[in-house]
């Protein structure tokens, strides 16, 4: 096998990462600040987006497939979840810097299993063939399981990477045992093979069917799909804030993407992706049942995290909603409803998951409603981007969760037919929603906390707000102006020829910068309060 450049295109932003992780164990065993290596990790991240996003506007239309090229695809589906992979890993990343130190908890390792776990989604977003596809999804959970039993001395961390690792062991069983029956109907591991027997009428059906029940149940419980969920609370109350927000936004974009090449290519032929039979009832059903469920169990939560872990269940759900949109409409609008959610639901749940880290500090760590009582009116500054996090993803205009919200609603509404009522289900869901999202609000600005109650301190931390400017920016932009980024993701306009990189750039130099001067000012406002405090010298006798 030879390696040409187009070939080494193929796979270099997977090898950024890989080599990035590489590096990051020689240099944890160097490094006396640990904080720091959060930051040479979202470096190695942001040039693995970086690479991708200029192989997306100036590489290669197509490459052949070859060795590589028939494990792992190059389009612009991989190009884009690259950059959403890769961009709510290095704010994770940023979270943990300001997180583990204060809680005196900060161990290099966290970084590595980051990284190479980013490195499995990267690979799955890009898997086209059934083996590839079955590793990248292991190497994904096998650096979430770590990252949730991060701190070794909790029980309750202790509890939720178990029932992780218990649960998820038997999905991965069950997704393998689907893998096994597909090959065995078809002969192939190809996707696109798989589609090319399964439309000649050449598959055995029955084979087929369950294969197909399966491998969807197994992919279920990795994005928590009600009823495959029971793992989730647990896990995001259990794990560090930093890895809870990593769960909510990378492993879900990664399956997401998935997901979309099995059920479009592998099982797109009509003979399985019909109205009667086949996937999409299946997925409407599970849509409808996780929008339900999510923000029903959501409304009586007292703890923040479950909260937010049960709105991810909630997003789902929505998400759901737009594959099987996508599918009536063909692709098209439904498709790129989808991607749009996933961008707009990553960046929102930074900003929410990220404000919920700063409200806390070491020993005053904020996990229930209680403990944000106040807030808004002692420490503002903490508060406001929660308000605009929470508030983003209720739906609320002009934020970017109003729009992921809007365009799949809108899909599910243009298909028609039963995807109707599916619409109307997620207006009702969202509505409930509402409800457990401005109760964080009133918490903050319009209740006081009780007296002789603990009183959560902020934390303060450069790390953390530059994350918060950071993914505070893309959830303005996104809202006020997304007609770029859903040309970005729209499968009729070419990268190269119908969009302007410029934007983009401008929009990912000016985030970067901003967060860089908050991360400056908060240090520095920081060294001065820590300066203030120190007692005086005595005076000499």
């Amino acid at each position: 096998m030879t390696f040409d450049i187009d070939t080494m295109m193929l796979v270099g932003p997977l090898l950024t990462v890989a080599f990035g992780g590489l590096a990051m164990m020689l240099v944890d065993a160097f490094a006396k600040e640990k904080a720091e290596l959060s930051v040479v990790s979202a470096v190695i991240l942001l040039a693995g987006a970086s690479f991708s996003l200029a192989l997306w506007f100036s590489g290669p239309r197509e490459v052949e497939a070859g060795m590589i090229g028939s494990y792992l695809a190059y389009d612009r589906l991989a190009h884009f979840l690259d950059l959403v992979i890769c961009g709510g890993a290095a704010l994770a990343s940023l979270l943990a810097g300001g997180y583990l130190r204060e809680h005196r908890i900060e161990r290099g390792e966290f970084y590595v299993l980051l990284l190479f776990s980013a490195l499995g989604a990267m690979a799955l977003v890009r898997a086209v063939d059934l083996l590839s596809m079955f590793i990248a999804l292991e190497t994904l959970s096998l650096g979430v399981y770590g990252l949730v039993a991060f701190r070794r001395h909790s029980p309750r961390a202790a509890e939720g990477a178990l029932k992780y690792f218990l649960l998820g062991s038997f999905a991965s069983a069950i997704l393998l045992f689907g893998i096994s029956m597909l090959y065995g109907a078809t002969g192939h591991t190809s996707l696109a093979e798989i589609h090319q027997v399964v439309a000649a009428g050449e598959a055995a059906p029955t084979l087929l069917i369950l294969s197909m029940l399966l491998m969807i149940t197994g992919l279920a419980f990795k994005i928590s799909a009600v009823p495959f969920h029971a793992w989730a609370p647990d896990a995001y109350q259990g794990a560090v804030t930093p890895a809870s927000t990593y769960m909510a936004v990378v492993v879900k974009a990664a399956v997401f993407g998935v997901m979309i090449r099995v059920l479009f290519i592998a099982f797109g032929d009509e003979s399985l992706a019909n109205a009667d039979s086949g996937w999409p009832p299946a997925l409407a059903a599970l849509a409808a049942i996780t929008m339900v469920f999510g923000n029903l169990a959501a409304l009586v939560q007292k703890n923040v995290k479950r909260m937010l872990a049960y709105s991810s269940i909630s997003h789902a759900g929505f998400l759901l909603m737009g594959l099987v949109a996508a599918w009536k409409l063909h692709g098209g609008s439904g498709l790129s409803a989808v991607l749009f959610y996933l961008a707009s639901y990553t960046v929102s749940n930074v900003l929410a998951f990220g404000s919920l880290i700063l409200v806390g500090s070491r020993g005053k760590e904020a996990v229930s409603y209680e403990d944000l009582a106040g807030v808004g009116r002692r420490h503002p500054w903490v508060a406001v981007p929660f308000a605009i996090g929470v508030l983003s993803l209720m739906g609320f205009p002009p934020l970017a969760g109003f729009f992921g919200k809007y365009y799949v609603i809108l899909a599910a509404a243009e298909a028609g037919g039963g995807m109707l009522w599916l619409a109307v289900i997620a207006v009702l869901s969202s509505a409930v929603g509402a409800y457990y999202y401005l109760r964080v609000i009133v918490f903050l600005f319009m209740r006081k906390p009780e007296e002789g109650a603990p009183v959560a301190v902020p934390m303060r931390s450069g790390h953390v707000v530059a994350a918060l400017v950071m993914a505070g920016y893309y959830v303005l932009r996104l809202g006020i102006t997304p007609g770029a980024y859903l040309d970005l993701v729209s499968p009729g306009l070419d990268g190269a020829t119908d969009l302007d990189v410029s934007v983009f750039l401008w929009d990912g130099g000016i985030a970067v910068v901003a967060g860089a001067i908050a991360a400056a000012l908060t240090t520095l406002r920081s060294g001065a309060s820590d300066d203030a405090d120190e007692p005086a010298p005595a005076p000499a006798e």
